[in-house]
């Protein structure tokens, strides 16, 4: 039986650290369902498609790893790819108060699905999509902080 696990998150836009937890989420889990999600609350700087897209081009070529769309419930995303887990990067300790949080909340919904948290590397503690927005924006350098397929969309900004 392959293990999914569902890797949630709005990837605006997708940076290192994001590849490297899932890269990581590969070792313990037979796939990754990179859940790209579809909040306008955030006012994010890329539409969900083109994160989606980001995504897809970022793990082209890998057959274990897929993105898609979504929004409401999380466990609802797990369901309906048969997810296992929520895989979670956790940067620093202040992290893990809102995560705690959340995945005590989705094990109440769904006792069956696990939450499972890895530390990001030291090189990514540090990385955020928003700080990639605003350093790019301001025509910063970002290029060793994110996929390359990520920099034409970051000129286009």
């Amino acid at each position: 039986m392959k293990r999914t696990a569902i890797y949630p998150g709005t990837f605006d836009p997708i940076t290192l650290g994001h590849v490297d937890v899932v890269k990581r989420g590969l070792k313990m889990f037979d796939r990754v369902v990179v859940g790209v999600a579809d909040n306008p609350d955030k006012k994010p700087m890329f539409d969900v498609q083109t994160r989606v897209s980001m995504v897809e081009e970022t793990f082209k070529g890998e057959p274990n790893v897929k993105a898609v769309r979504f929004s409401g419930l999380l466990v609802g995303l797990a369901h309906e790819h048969k997810g296992d887990a929520i895989l979670r990067g956790l940067r620093a300790a202040s992290d893990f108060e809102y995560e705690f949080q959340m995945a005590t909340m989705n094990r109440r919904l769904d006792e069956r699905i696990e939450t499972v948290f890895v530390m990001a590397r030291e090189d990514y503690t540090f990385v955020s999509s928003r700080f990639i927005r605003e350093i790019s924006s301001m025509g910063g350098d970002v290029s060793e902080l994110v996929p390359p397929v990520v920099i034409p969309y970051l000129k286009k900004k």
